[in-house]
């Protein structure tokens, strides 16, 4: 048992940006926690102000590389919002299908890179032995999949070029949308074995959560109203009348409570409340794997994630080979006046949401993003400091190791809202 234990752990390692993580223990009780997201402020919201409103959702899909579609997508639907534009059928199963491809590729790389080390009691991928070799295989593939389908649909799986306001630029040719089919499928047999491996996972950390997620009506992350695990229903455009901005003097990011409370989004948000709603032939094979939701237990928003990209992989077949996809004119933009708009949508880490408000000159006057991440920042420092009077009995590496374990749960991405380890005992 560890009385008295200081612990700096700097640049949390196997997450997407920058986290430090300080922890002081005096006689054997938790004194302090600090979960510092240290990524420099990039001040989106003030240099959106003043530019054209068509400009501003290729800039803001640079506020991430990893989720640049579901920046450029929600902030599309904020725009269209603003100039009464309702995108037709069409156009939103093009949405779908881009979005598909990032869940695919964004789910792979924290499932398979940084958290099958975890499985199997490995630092990294590169610590496996052979008999490992077809899982890195399987890794590839799969990534590769959800890369190929956002560049087919979108133009290019990171800061796509094609997704405009109320229309896609280009549509793909009928042998390349077969060649997608292909290779959807190819890819389908390796992701159950990547479900099984987390679903016999047995890491556990459980505690009461208010959820949080859209109830899209096809699981496919794009519309809906946005639920609670408490029951309440809420309109999109109402959701900032819920949340309570935290400043929190130690962390770059700002924290996010939903009616004064702490709260989760993400995969396991958005399985817990939607599982009903995945597609039905996924749905009809995962029947042994849905069974445990709803559940507390962090550690299965990794099975989430898995489960989603078996999702996004048969919808995605069953749209391709059903649609027929035909050249689109650009919609005329006309704006009436000053106007305000919303877009919410579901991002790999849980929703995003997008305000925009535009003049009558047609510039930006004003905005406000709110990040998965951010979101859930609060519930990630509380998790660490309920866990750590449990793991006190633990060696010191074995201690930083599992506030690690829980925190890379979350996916969480610091460059939204980390890299080698350095940890220092004081």
């Amino acid at each position: 048992m560890h009385d008295n234990l200081d612990i700096n752990i700097e640049q949390l390692s196997k997450t997407e940006g920058h986290a430090d993580l300080e922890v002081k223990i005096r006689k054997g009780k938790v004194e302090d926690v600090k979960l510092k997201i240290s990524e420099n402020k990039r001040f989106y919201t003030q240099a959106v102000r003043k530019r054209h409103y068509s400009s501003i959702p290729q800039f803001v899909s640079r506020i991430c590389g990893t989720c640049s579609i579901a920046h450029l997508t929600c902030c599309i639907k904020a725009v269209e919002k603003c100039l009464d534009i309702e995108p037709s059928e069409q156009i939103q199963i093009q949405r779908k299908l881009s979005v598909y491809g990032m869940m695919i590729r964004d789910h792979a790389l924290h499932l398979y890179f940084f958290c099958l080390p975890d499985i199997f009691s490995k630092d990294s991928i590169f610590d496996f032995d052979s008999s490992k070799d077809n899982l890195i295989k399987q890794a590839f593939a799969v990534k590769s999949a959800g890369n190929n389908l956002s560049k087919l649909i979108a133009g290019r799986a990171v800061h796509p070029t094609l997704q405009k306001i109320g229309y896609f630029s280009k549509i793909p040719s009928k042998e390349q949308i077969r060649e997608m089919i292909d290779q959807l499928k190819k890819t389908r047999e390796h992701v159950f074995e990547l479900i099984e491996l987390f679903y016999n996972s047995n890491f556990e950390f459980s505690r009461e959560t208010n959820f949080i997620a859209l109830d899209s009506k096809d699981y496919s992350f794009l519309d809906g109203s946005i639920v609670t695990s408490t029951g309440l229903k809420v309109k999109e455009e109402d959701f900032w009348n819920y949340l309570e901005r935290i400043i929190i003097p130690y962390s770059q990011a700002t924290g996010f409570k939903f009616s004064t409370k702490e709260y989760m989004v993400g995969a396991l948000a958005r399985m817990n409340l939607n599982k009903d709603k995945l597609y039905i032939d996924s749905k009809k094979e995962l029947n042994q794997f849905l069974k445990v939701f709803p559940s507390n237990n962090i550690y299965y928003n990794n099975l989430a994630q898995a489960i989603e990209i078996l999702h996004c992989l048969d919808h995605s077949i069953q749209l391709l080979e059903t649609n027929e996809f035909k050249s689109q004119s650009p919609p005329k933009l006309t704006l009436k006046g000053e106007r305000r708009g919303i877009g919410v949508i579901e991002a790999p880490r849980g929703t995003l949401y997008h305000h925009l408000e535009i003049n009558r000159a047609s510039k930006v006057t004003y905005a406000n993003f709110v990040i998965p991440t951010a979101q859930n920042q609060i519930k990630m420092e509380n998790d660490i400091r309920l866990l750590l009077p449990k793991i006190l009995n633990k060696q010191k590496h074995e201690i930083y190791h599992e506030l690690e374990k829980v925190i890379r749960a979350y996916d969480p991405c610091m460059s939204c809202a980390s890299h080698f380890l350095k940890l220092k005992w004081i």
